[in-house]
């Protein structure tokens, strides 16, 4: 059965990490100004007034950084979410299923697996009139699925002939019911080890879409601030506190969800 992972130094820095980096997303967007708000100096260093200085239209860094941390997450979780759903449903319905339909199923996940993702997400976001946070999350959450469902599909399979899942198939039990109460219980760290991958190719994908220009249009991320920091030559300008930031908030939630995954 499912047991939970052990308190181990991987885990405990990554809980640290990522849970200072959600209070952040929780309580800094309440106590910053406006992240829109043009109305302090342009490029201005940190200082007392401007802890992370200003951008080149004046908009406070720390105040983007907060903000950016809450659109960050909430692309991560609904990709997450959407990559984790698609993969029970093609990985753990394949691995229990047999015949024409787990072929079937086997044959959609091989083709998402050999389509390169990025490429594909680049091509869709740039077909969008309008790109949303949530329209980005959902593309980026249907092409990162079918990994996670190749894996939990093996593992599936191997359940499937366990003694406890032979015998309740003899006692009449439903597919269904075989399924949450036989295998899902045994899925479950897999399961969280593959929605955290999940969230962290979607936070990154998202960073690496705004980057590009192809971000949410309408709401601010950190990869849409690293994009305004591209266009407006923030490194050329010497201007480090507009783009490290963000970089390192990224580094520092990629780092501690996948150590998380690595404990689990």
């Amino acid at each position: 059965r499912a047991m939970l992972p052990t308190m181990t130094p991987k885990l405990v820095i990554g809980i640290l990490l990522v849970g200072a980096i959600v209070l952040f997303a929780i309580i800094a967007p309440l106590v910053t100004q406006n992240p829109r708000s043009s109305q302090n100096p342009a490029l201005s260093p940190p200082s007392s007034e401007h802890l992370l200085g200003t951008t080149k239209l004046g908009y406070d860094v720390l105040a983007q950084l907060a903000h950016g941390a809450q659109g960050s997450l909430i692309v991560g979780l609904i990709a997450g979410g959407i990559a984790i759903v698609l993969s029970l449903i093609f990985g753990v319905l394949a691995g229990y299923l047999s015949g024409w339909r787990e072929d079937v199923l086997a044959l959609v996940t091989n083709i998402m697996i050999v389509i390169p993702g990025l490429p594909l997400v680049m091509v869709i976001a740039a077909f969008a009139p309008v790109r949303s946070m949530q329209l980005v999350a959902f593309v980026l959450g249907i092409t990162s699925w079918a990994g996670a469902a190749y894996v939990l599909r093996l593992q599936t399979r191997s359940l499937r002939t366990r003694d406890y899942v032979y015998a309740s198939k003899v006692a009449g039990e439903r597919s269904l019911r075989i399924i949450l109460i036989e295998i899902m219980p045994n899925l479950l760290p897999l399961l969280a080890a593959q929605f955290l991958f999940a969230i962290i190719f979607a936070i990154l994908g998202e960073a690496g879409l705004s980057y590009l220009g192809l971000g949410p249009t309408d709401s601010i991320t950190w990869g849409t601030i690293l994009n305004e920091a591209q266009s407006g030559q923030a490194l050329g300008q010497g201007a480090w506190w507009w783009f490290v930031p963000p970089g390192i908030m990224i580094a520092a939630l990629g780092c501690g969800l996948a150590l998380i995954n690595f404990a689990i």
